[in-house]
């Protein structure tokens, strides 16, 4: 998770969530959002982390990596994770409001193996949240 926590401190403009991707316990890829950075709403940390993923590995099929994220995934990039077949995701601070995990259940839904675990260092991923908001009001 340290790495992904990294990742976000990367984050200029966007909020910061970090994103990383092992496999056999080596980081193949890693992310921090560039939403406003590079104007593209598709540009969340996980899919960017993913997109890199799958190219290094050379296939969309990620059955033997792990995923580390500083929030919980929102729909969009949970849909994609499922997709892309992650094995487990590890995730710090949870989305309230958007959760893919906790609150929509796509695993569920999708009827997906993924193991999920969540409140990792969540209290650091948490307060660098926070402290993004706190900026902007």
């Amino acid at each position: 998770m340290q790495n992904a926590i990294e990742q976000a401190k990367l984050c200029l403009i966007d909020v910061p969530i970090g994103c990383v991707i092992k496999k056999d316990g080596e980081v193949i890829s890693s992310a921090h959002n560039r939403r406003e950075l590079e104007n593209d709403v598709t540009a969340h940390a996980e899919l960017l982390a993913l997109r890199e993923a799958q190219r290094v590995l050379g296939t969309s099929r990620l059955s033997d990596c792990e995923m580390y994220v500083t929030l919980e995934p929102c729909p969009m990039c949970g849909w994609a994770i499922i997709q892309a077949g992650i094995k487990t995701l590890y995730f710090g601070a949870y989305n309230e409001q958007y959760g893919a995990f906790s609150n929509l259940k796509l695993d569920r839904i999708a009827n997906s193996k993924i193991k999920v675990y969540g409140g990792i260092e969540e209290e650091v991923c948490s307060r660098m949240l926070g402290e993004f908001f706190k900026t902007l009001r």
